[in-house]
């Protein structure tokens, strides 16, 4: 079988049941696992996103989707050359991936009409219903099915432990910094399984922008970088847009110096396998007395 994924999310899990071998395109943002950037790429973004700040990323983005223009492009050439049997897309975001639209769109002038899965979970147990899906689709049905059951008890595993947590802190996850967005789809209910209440996010919802007085009111107890797409390095020098701000050292979070940055690429921004990594992280930042052990220094720092 001949797959393309045109989404990073999608790609690793191809990876994930061993279907590495039979992807033959992938988007721009397809780094993980390594092997991946070898790959052919079919989707390219309209701008480098690495040499803008939050501020400007939020405006090129917002001034191309009110003129109805996308954020990202489809190589019809190297689609055509990748022959695909099964294409792995979503419906999920606009912003995040080429728009399903497009993408039918692009298919609809191959020379032969491949299977369009679409993806577009909106919780954590909808991403593992996805890799049942593309197990199935990719005639890899009982890898994904294992693949599932291990997932699902290292879930239950964190969730079992942190029952007995005495306290469970009121949590802000930063999904963007400038201007300010409280974390949506499945970072809130990844939050109250690792033991923790968001009370700003919306669970299994987009994100949304929220004023930075109401998160002064929340008083969160633990805050947490992770701009959507920004690996750790580029959410920690995302912090001073935050310290300037009125407020900001008289939250708890920042008073007892529970401020993180994380790897949000990795663990928090894809609906992938590696969301699972992401929620025992959360259930470390959280409850270090319950899940005793050191942070992975790629995945997450304590800044503040």
């Amino acid at each position: 079988m001949r797959i393309c994924s045109l989404l990073p999310s999608a790609t690793e899990i191809v990876y994930a049941l061993g279907l590495g071998d039979q992807l033959y395109g992938v988007s721009h943002e397809c780094d993980f696992p390594p092997d991946a950037i070898r790959k052919p790429t079919v989707i390219r973004s309209v701008f480098d996103a690495s040499t803008l700040s939050s501020q400007e990323i939020d405006r090129a983005v917002k001034e191309r989707v009110r003129h109805g223009e996308g954020v990202y492009t489809i190589d019809l050439d190297r689609l055509q050359e990748a022959d695909p049997d099964l294409i792995l897309t979503q419906e999920l975001c606009d912003v995040c991936a080429v728009p399903y639209r497009e993408v039918k769109r692009a298919v609809a002038q191959l020379r032969r009409q491949p299977h369009l899965l679409s993806l577009s979970p909106m919780l954590l147990r909808d991403v593992l219903q996805d890799i049942r899906r593309v197990g199935k689709a990719a005639g890899r049905r009982e890898k994904a099915e294992s693949l599932v059951e291990r997932l699902e008890s290292r879930i239950d595993q964190v969730i079992s432990r942190v029952a007995s947590a005495i306290e469970r802190p009121k949590t802000f996850c930063v999904e963007w910094i400038d201007p300010i967005y409280a974390a949506g789809h499945w970072v809130p209910e990844m939050v109250e399984m690792a033991g923790g209440i968001d009370g700003l996010g919306r669970r299994g919802k987009p994100s949304i922008p929220i004023k930075w007085e109401r998160v002064v009111r929340y008083a969160p107890e633990v805050v947490i970088l992770m701009g959507c797409g920004f690996d750790l390095e580029r959410n920690i020098r995302e912090l001073p847009l935050l310290t300037g701000l009125a407020g900001w050292g008289d939250l708890p979070a920042v008073k007892r110096g529970r401020v993180y940055a994380v790897n949000s690429s990795g663990y928090f921004s894809r609906s992938g396998p590696r969301l699972v990594d992401g929620l025992e992280l959360l259930a470390k930042i959280l409850h270090p007395d319950l899940f005793p052990g050191a942070i992975s220094a790629e995945a997450a720092r304590q800044i503040g």
